[in-house]
């Protein structure tokens, strides 16, 4: 028998697919109550509908999660600030932000920061997600140390829209944020064994939208 950990509470239930509906955002909403699930990622324009189903903040069940900017950063600093506020004013408890990858592969430091700290600013937990796959080992650096000086409480490694995530991918925030910021992995996570090597390599959340199956596989082990 294997010594296996109780992933629920590290589940970030998430349903960022575009052509999916109201409906669709309410079974999400259920399914992380059920479950107990850390929190319910979904983006801003479904926050009123999902405040609603899971009931007032500051409970004891899963947060409500807005991804801001998403899925490619590149709007101007001020609408993601918007997007930010208002996710804030419609119930979101935490902010999955994309920074601006343009600045980044600039390897312009002011703009990145510019883009970032007015949204953590709003007292928020913020995770900066990271494509952490598609940047350099210098870039990924700096990018890790500026989102952590801006405020950033935790860091990502993708969108989902880019390549899977890795164990490697985990282990390369750990050892840059330097236990300064926690780790989320998403992309990909499809099955038990992943989604174990993930935590044991460090990621304290999970962003997924298999966290269900997840569940259901690890209930399911002798």
């Amino acid at each position: 028998m294997r010594d296996l950990p109780d992933l629920a509470p590290l589940i970030d239930h998430a349903l960022l697919d575009p052509h999916q509906g109201r409906e669709a955002v309410m079974q999400c909403c259920e399914q992380a109550r059920h479950f107990n699930f850390a929190g319910v990622c979904v983006a801003s324009r479904w926050l009123p509908a999902a405040r609603e189903r899971l009931g007032p903040s500051g409970g004891r069940g899963p947060k409500l999660i807005s991804v801001v900017g998403f899925p490619f950063g590149a709007i101007p600093a001020e609408i993601k600030r918007a997007e930010a506020e208002w996710a804030a004013a419609a119930g979101a408890e935490e902010l999955d932000v994309v920074p601006d990858f343009g600045a980044l592969a600039d390897g312009d430091s002011r703009a990145f920061c510019n883009d970032l700290a007015p949204i953590t600013e709003l007292g928020l937990p913020v995770k900066v997600i990271l494509e952490v796959a598609r940047l350099t080992p210098d870039t990924l650096a700096w990018a890790v140390e500026a989102s952590i000086d801006v405020g950033a409480t935790m860091l990502k490694t993708g969108t989902g829209f880019g390549p899977p995530v890795s164990v490697d991918q985990v282990k390369q925030l750990q050892q840059l944020a330097r236990g300064r910021a926690a780790v989320k992995a998403s992309g990909g996570i499809n099955d038990l064994d992943q989604a174990i090597a993930l935590v044991e390599a460090g990621a304290s959340r999970l962003g997924t939208s298999r966290g269900v199956a997840l569940i259901e596989s690890l209930r399911a082990e002798p």
